[in-house]
C-alpha cells in the first residue's frame, strides 16, 4: 500500500522534461507514463521555417500589395509589367501574344492575308529590332503593331484608322503619331543594320524569299481553275516544277541592283505571270489568276512583268 500511494507520489511530482517518442507514443523516459495514461505532456513547438516576424512582415506586403491594387492607375501599371513579362518571354520561345495579338486583328478583319510566311518575317522583324532596342512595354507594342501594318498596308484595303480602331479595342495605347514614329524607328533601324550587311547577302536573302513566295503562290492556283488544259493533275504539278526551276534560273541572270528598290512580293507576282508568258499555252496563268492569287492589282502585275521584259527580253522569245 505504502509502495503504490509511493509510486503515485512519483508520477505527480515528475513534470515529464524528458519526453521521447517511442513506438508511435510519446514516454516519458523519467517516470514510464506514455500518452495513452492521458498525461498532458509538455512538448517543445514544432519548429517552423519562417519566424513570426518574416510571415508578419509577409503579410503586410500582401495587404499593401492589395490597397495598391485597387487604385486603377496602380493597377494598370500592374497588368501592364506582367504582360511585359509575357511578351519577352513568349518573344524568345513561343511568340504567343504577339501571335494571339494578330488573331485578334483578324477577327476584326484586319491582317486576313497574314500566313505562315509573312507571320514568320513579321516575328524575325520584331525579334530584330528586340535585339537592338531595350524599350518599355508601350514602345514594344507599338512596334510589333508597326510590323504589321508595315507588312499588310500594300496588301489590304483596310484604312489606318480603322487599323488603329481595332488595336484600341485590343487594349493597345496608340494613335497615328505614335504608329509612325514606330514606322520611322523600324526603317532606321533597318538602314542601320543594312550597313553591316554586304551586297552579297543582301542579294541572297531577297532572291531567296522571292524564291519562297514563287512557290507558295503556285501553289495556291488550284488544278480546278486550269484543269482544261490538262489531261490530269500530274502534268499540272510537272509544269509548276518546270517552272519553279525556271524562276531560279531566271534570278540566277537578274543583277541585284534591278530588285533591290522593288517590292519583291509585287515582283514575284510579276514574275509568275511572265514565266507563264514563255508557255506555249499562254493562256493557263493569266493576270486574273495571278492576281487572285497574289492579291495584287492586274495593274500592278502588269508593271512588274514590264520591268522584267526590260531586262530578260519578250517571254516568247526567252530561252536559258
Amino acid at each position: 500500500m505504502n509502495e503504490n500511494n509511493k509510486d503515485s507520489l512519483d508520477y505527480i511530482e515528475c513534470e515529464h522534461k524528458n519526453v521521447k517518442q517511442e513506438g508511435g507514443f510519446f514516454v516519458c523516459q523519467d517516470c514510464g507514463l506514455t500518452e495513452t495514461d492521458q498525461i498532458a505532456f509538455e512538448r517543445a513547438p514544432i519548429p517552423e521555417f519562417y519566424s513570426d516576424s518574416q510571415l508578419d512582415y509577409e503579410r503586410k506586403i500582401r495587404i499593401g500589395d492589395s490597397k495598391a491594387i485597387q487604385d486603377p492607375e496602380t493597377r494598370k501599371r500592374y497588368e501592364q509589367l506582367k504582360t511585359l513579362n509575357k511578351w519577352f518571354q513568349d518573344s524568345q520561345t513561343s511568340f504567343t501574344e504577339q501571335k494571339k495579338t494578330i488573331s485578334m486583328l483578324k477577327s476584326y478583319g484586319i491582317g486576313m492575308n497574314i500566313d505562315n510566311i509573312k507571320y514568320s518575317e513579321i516575328k524575325e522583324k520584331y525579334l530584330r529590332y528586340n535585339r537592338h532596342h531595350r524599350q518599355t512595354y508601350e514602345n514594344m507594342v507599338i512596334i510589333f503593331l508597326a510590323i504589321i501594318w508595315m507588312e499588310i498596308k500594300e496588301t489590304t484595303n483596310v484604312r489606318v484608322e480603322d487599323f488603329i480602331n481595332a488595336a484600341k479595342e485590343l487594349g493597345h495605347k496608340i494613335n497615328k503619331k505614335m504608329l509612325n514614329n514606330a514606322m520611322l524607328k523600324l526603317m532606321r533601324t533597318d538602314k542601320r543594320l543594312k550597313l553591316y550587311n554586304n551586297l552579297e547577302n543582301l542579294e541572297q536573302e531577297i532572291k531567296k524569299k522571292i524564291k519562297i513566295l514563287f512557290q507558295k503562290d503556285l501553289n495556291n492556283i488550284q488544278f480546278e481553275r486550269v484543269k482544261q488544259y490538262f489531261q490530269n493533275e500530274q502534268d499540272y504539278t510537272n509544269l509548276k516544277m518546270e517552272m519553279q526551276l525556271t524562276a531560279d534560273k531566271i534570278l540566277r541572270i537578274i543583277p541585284y541592283e534591278d530588285i533591290q528598290n522593288l517590292n519583291y512580293k509585287a515582283f514575284t507576282a510579276g514574275l509568275i505571270y511572265y514565266i507563264g508568258q514563255t508557255l506555249e499555252n499562254r493562256k493557263i496563268f493569266t493576270q486574273s489568276i495571278v492576281e487572285q492569287t497574289s492579291r495584287f492589282s492586274s495593274t500592278t502585275i502588269r508593271k512588274k512583268y514590264h520591268i522584267l521584259v526590260s531586262i530578260l527580253g519578250d517571254p516568247q522569245e526567252f530561252s536559258i
